[in-house]
């Protein structure tokens, strides 16, 4: 059975982020991720997984001013300077929380931009971001996110992703495979996972409902049988990643809320 994530930025909204720790390793979760751990002091965060037996198993590196609709650096022409330093950041918290994993946001489009400019900056940052990660003994992952939920976004499909973790060529750089998104950009879900997994270039997995991005019982995708595959795949190729939970649980912030939607959670160990 794969591993799950509890996505501590998304899941439990009844809780301040500090005191969603706990109400993850209640419900059963071994492994955390987060969007954006910056607001906290790693120190602090990493006596929560102490204390709740718990992994960080993924992060973001800082996107640049995700207020004003930043979303991602690496791909942007002069900003190399504000993309390293956010590597560098981001590797010290890893550090704190012993986390393997760094998502690296690639960016928006700027208008009237040239991809070939863009895409030539962005294997420039990664190839720099994945030096300094290795010696760090993190990866760094990149992920296809779809155009509905961020506008403009550089990176979109699983082929253009894993084309640019071959062109970079750095053994730590591999692909965020968000089944959510992939079923929105490109569909044919569970070929692509029997198709990338066994490359290698996979380090982890997210998913949620599609359309609405509630539970993974909730909406047109069949997880058990996608959880099925997964399974089968990795007994073969022996990955042993995670499957990150970052869906908005359907019933909100009520108390209880996202507790009361791990039914699918239950139904699959108990199988």
């Amino acid at each position: 059975m794969p591993r799950f994530a509890a996505n501590l930025s998304m899941l439990y909204p009844e809780h301040a982020f500090l005191d969603r720790f706990a109400a993850a390793a209640h419900d059963g979760f071994a492994g955390v991720e987060c969007l954006f751990p910056y607001a906290h002091a790693p120190a602090e965060l990493a006596a929560r997984l102490h204390a709740h037996g718990l992994q960080q198993v993924l992060f973001n590196a800082p996107p640049g001013d995700f207020d004003r609709g930043e979303r991602g650096q690496a791909c942007l022409p002069g900003r190399e300077d504000v993309f390293r330093r956010s590597i560098d950041q981001a590797l010290a918290y890893a550090e704190v929380l012993d986390c393997p994993r760094i998502h690296v946001m690639a960016g928006l489009v700027p208008q009237e931009a040239s991809r070939d400019t863009l895409h030539d900056t962005y294997l420039a940052n990664l190839a720099w971001a994945a030096a300094q990660a290795v010696s760090a003994g993190r990866d760094l992952l990149i992920e296809p996110i779809n155009t509905r939920d961020i506008p403009g976004y550089f990176l979109n499909t699983q082929a253009q992703a894993h084309a640019v973790v071959q062109s970079v060529g750095a053994a730590n750089l591999k692909v965020q495979m968000d089944l959510y998104h992939c079923q929105i950009v490109e569909g044919d879900v569970a070929i692509k996972i029997r198709q990338y997994l066994p490359t290698g270039r996979v380090g982890h997995f997210q998913m949620a409902g599609v359309p609405e991005r509630h539970e993974p019982d909730v909406g047109e995708m069949h997880y058990p049988y996608l959880f099925a595959v997964i399974d089968e795949v990795s007994a073969q190729c022996g990955w042993q990643g995670w499957v990150g939970c970052e869906y908005r649980p359907a019933r909100g912030a009520v108390p209880h809320g996202t507790t009361d939607g791990l039914g699918w959670m239950h139904t699959r160990r108990q199988a």
